[in-house]
């Protein structure tokens, strides 16, 4: 009995020790932030490799970005979506493993703890700190690790000269707020593998794309950490800052279908309007409405490009390019016009231009002219003029062309002497015939002379068509060559382009 009520009293007296002793990582917190008081406001000092203290403190500052979730080009503002890594030294929250159980590292959350105030230099809109201050790493060696994640809207200087095939250079400047490069030496988390340039420190891929999702319409091509220092005029103390470089390039699909391909569409039909007849009436019309359909192009491009009047957009150059061309084609189409209805009672043809214009330019522009016969026309003219005039079967009209091919020949050939001999209903006849065969001449002349003027026409629109053609293609192909990205080799960036399994293992 007495054993059974040793026993008992023994396992309750163990579980009451069990129950009524904390955690050790409860135990660890209450070591670090209360059995030895923790001051949150007093920056921590410094350390050397060896564990010395020094005044100076070092704080490393890394970034991994996961989305870009807009580029803004009229207001000029880059909108990320980042995770701010975070690592410095503080001894005071140093502790032996072997008195809490083995444990190495624990969680203690921001609020508690002493941080940098890091911030945006060029933020735009919203905070210029971290907002949402999460839980730290805290290890047995002092070393702290604090990586929140933070929306940023910075400001980013678009520049809109190649558009739609530009780039730009976006920037993220962070820097310690309060304190000088003499108390908080701020570096880079992968500093070892920077390059020195001048006063710079560069480390190329500073950004961490690791867990990076692809934005539609842009692609990463470069991501640049640069530190270095900066002496203000309030101070003589250096201020140490950190600039991620975001090198950005649009995707050109959307724009290349729906707004491209319809201007070059557009540009096309241009060079159609002096390939279409002038006797359809519809030259004008064409004319006038692709100058139309381009005022409606300027107006959604004036929607998507910022309002700038430092530089003119490349899409904007091209749909200017496109609209001189229009208003030229408008005018010389009203010159062709105005020479393709001219007549000999109103426009005498000069030689020169029948020289220039029918025999010289026809031959370098591979243009040939039928043939035409004035007898046959004239005969054809004779035999229609008779056919409406008089209700006759053939034999009677070949018996009439036949007397008056007679008379007009003896007409030809007699005198006057002779003609006043004839009786005067003979002679009013041929002077009947006479001026009949006259007015017929100066018909089949005046109609002559107006193919003519059709065949200037003809061949001002040929050669405006090949100067149109060739300055459509020349101008399109001039003016999008120049864009820069286009002869740029460098493939998008992502999470293939960083070694991830071993970069978490090098920052902690």
């Amino acid at each position: 009995m007495d054993t059974l009520a040793l026993t008992f009293v023994f396992m309750l007296t163990s579980v009451v020790d069990v129950l009524g002793k904390p955690p050790a990582e409860q135990e660890l917190h209450y070591y670090l932030l209360k059995r030895h008081p923790y001051n949150k406001l007093i920056r921590p000092s410094g350390s050397t490799a060896n564990g010395t203290a020094v005044n100076k403190l070092t704080v490393k500052l890394g970034m991994r970005l996961s989305q870009l979730l807009e580029v803004s080009e009229k207001n000029q503002i880059l909108t990320t979506n980042l995770w701010l890594r975070q690592e410095w030294v503080d001894l005071r929250l140093r502790w032996d493993p072997a008195m809490f159980q083995g444990i190495e590292m624990t969680h203690i959350p921001a609020l508690e703890l002493w941080i940098p105030d890091i911030g945006l230099y060029n933020n735009a809109d919203g905070d210029f700190v971290i907002t949402l201050l999460t839980k730290a790493k805290v290890y047995s060696t002092g070393l702290i690790v604090w990586e929140p994640p933070a929306i940023y809207k910075t400001y980013c200087p678009i520049n809109v000269e190649f558009f739609p095939f530009d780039q730009q250079e976006c920037f993220m400047k962070f820097g310690v707020w309060t304190y000088d490069g003499h108390e908080v030496d701020l570096q880079h988390v992968l500093e070892k593998q920077g390059v020195a340039e001048g006063d710079q420190m560069v480390i190329p891929n500073g950004v961490d794309l690791c867990d990076y999702y692809q934005n539609v319409e842009w692609d990463i091509i470069n991501v640049t950490a640069r530190r270095k220092e900066k002496f203000y005029p309030c101070c003589p103390e250096p201020f140490p800052d950190i600039t991620f470089n975001i090198t950005i390039r649009r995707k050109t699909l959307f724009y290349t279908i729906n707004l491209i391909m319809p201007c070059i569409s557009i540009s096309c039909l241009t060079v159609l309007v002096f390939y279409l007849p002038s006797d359809s009436g519809e030259k004008i019309t064409l004319s006038i409405s692709i100058l139309l359909a381009l005022t409606v192009f300027f107006l959604l491009l004036s929607d998507i490009n910022p309002p700038t009047s430092i530089v003119i957009p490349l899409i904007g150059k091209y749909l200017l390019f496109t609209m001189i061309v229009v208003t030229m084609s408008i005018f010389l189409t009203v010159s062709t016009l105005s020479v393709h209805f001219r007549s000999p009672s109103t426009h005498t043809m000069s030689p020169w231009i029948k020289r220039l214009l029918m025999e010289i330019l026809p031959k370098i522009l591979y243009m040939k002219r039928p043939p035409v016969n004035r007898k046959q026309s004239a005969f054809q003219t004779v035999k229609d003029r008779e056919v409406r005039d008089a209700n006759l079967n053939t034999a009677v009209f070949m018996n009439r062309q036949r007397q008056t091919d007679m008379l007009r020949h003896r007409i030809s050939s007699e005198s006057s002497e002779a003609f006043s001999t004839y009786p005067p209903e003979i002679r009013e006849s041929l002077k009947g015939v006479r001026y009949i065969a006259e007015h017929m001449k100066t018909a089949d002349d005046a109609k002559l002379e107006e193919r003519d003027w059709n065949y200037v026409a003809m061949v001002m629109d040929r050669l405006f068509l090949y100067i149109f053609t060739t300055a459509c293609v020349c101008g399109t192909i001039g003016i999008f060559l120049n864009a820069p990205s286009l002869y740029d080799p460098r493939e998008a960036m992502t999470r293939d382009n960083f070694n991830c399994s071993k970069r978490w293992a090098v920052l902690v």
